[in-house]
């Protein structure tokens, strides 16, 4: 388990993008294999999300939140080692007038789940939301077959009110495998999910 002191939240930067497409497609491949082709999770995957980073970050969007987790390996003596992303949280403030703002992406490294970095994400996106939007909503799509995400956002208060079926990446139904379903958790009162209340 990380020390806390290993451990760094700050906003993303458009220098992130490569680092946050890496991730978020070791994610898709890991938890999104049987809704997803595998031609698209095998072969386009990467470079779909890469276009997607890189154009997220690359404009500032008042709307949009992203947060990374940084996890420091190493050290030289200078207490600065290399820093190597841990997880990311993307969040899009009034996306839907009912439910409010949408947490669009929340992905932890593998090797780091269970170890509090999705809980911290949570809870940082969920103050940022309160920040600029006071009174609002927060809400999430999560593939219906993604059972160990349902029980995160369950034992985080989450309460699935919805199921729809997936819509395919980019628009193109080749990328799908089937008729997934998405489901929608929603939290009316972010605050719910602060870690630190003061």
């Amino acid at each position: 388990m990380p020390a806390q002191d290993q451990l760094r939240f700050r906003a993303a930067e458009p220098g992130d993008a490569a680092a946050i497409a890496a991730l978020h497609a070791a994610s898709w491949q890991r938890h999104y294999r049987g809704a997803y082709s595998d031609a698209f999770l095998d072969g386009e995957v990467a470079g779909f999300l890469l276009d997607t980073w890189t154009t997220r970050l690359a404009a500032t969007d008042p709307l949009a939140r992203t947060i990374v987790a940084e996890l420091r390996r190493g050290d030289g003596g200078d207490g600065d080692g290399a820093r190597a992303l841990a997880g990311l949280a993307h969040t899009v403030l009034d996306d839907d007038p009912a439910w409010g703002a949408l947490l669009d992406n929340l992905h932890v490294a593998h090797g780091l789940k269970r170890h509090g970095v999705g809980t911290r994400l949570m809870s940082l996106t969920a103050r940022a939301v309160i920040a600029a939007r006071p009174g609002s909503g927060l809400y999430l799509w999560v593939l219906e077959q993604n059972d160990n995400a349902r029980a995160f956002y369950e034992a985080r208060g989450g309460t699935c009110v919805e199921s729809v079926e997936v819509l395919p990446p980019g628009g193109d139904p080749a990328r799908l495998k089937g008729k997934p379903k998405g489901l929608r958790y929603t939290w009316p009162d972010p605050a719910t999910l602060l870690i630190d209340r003061s």
